[in-house]
């Protein structure tokens, strides 16, 4: 899977081999789906691209704040000692857990085959 990127939003491209097309949808929204399509990658970026124009005109013209996407926070549950070793590593490497939690993450999905 491929992504665009546009006005802090993020969208998938994806190919239907049966209907011989790109198509995708904007990422990180809850209860809004904005999707597009395309046959090239010209086509799918300008059509993403529209879509989330549309979007935002739509928002501010029904005067609604628009849905923003991941918003760079999420809580993660661990186990207790789980919790304790990266805060002993963490202080031992002279950083903070959300830094080492972040270096983890970033290492794990560069790594990543999607």
């Amino acid at each position: 899977m491929g992504l665009l990127k546009y006005k802090g939003y993020t969208g998938s491209v994806e190919f239907n081999e049966e209907d011989n097309c790109l198509y995708g949808k904007v990422q990180g929204l809850k209860k809004v789906l904005i999707s597009y399509e395309g046959t090239t990658i010209m086509e799918i970026k300008q059509d993403f691209e529209s879509a989330v124009d549309g979007y935002l005109a739509g928002c501010a013209a029904r005067g609604i704040e628009p849905a923003k996407p991941y918003s760079g926070r999420f809580v993660v549950r661990m186990p207790s000692e789980l919790h304790s070793r990266i805060a002993g590593i963490a202080a031992a490497t002279g950083t903070t857990i959300n830094d080492f939690i972040n270096r983890a993450i970033a290492n794990e999905v560069s790594h990543s085959a999607l």
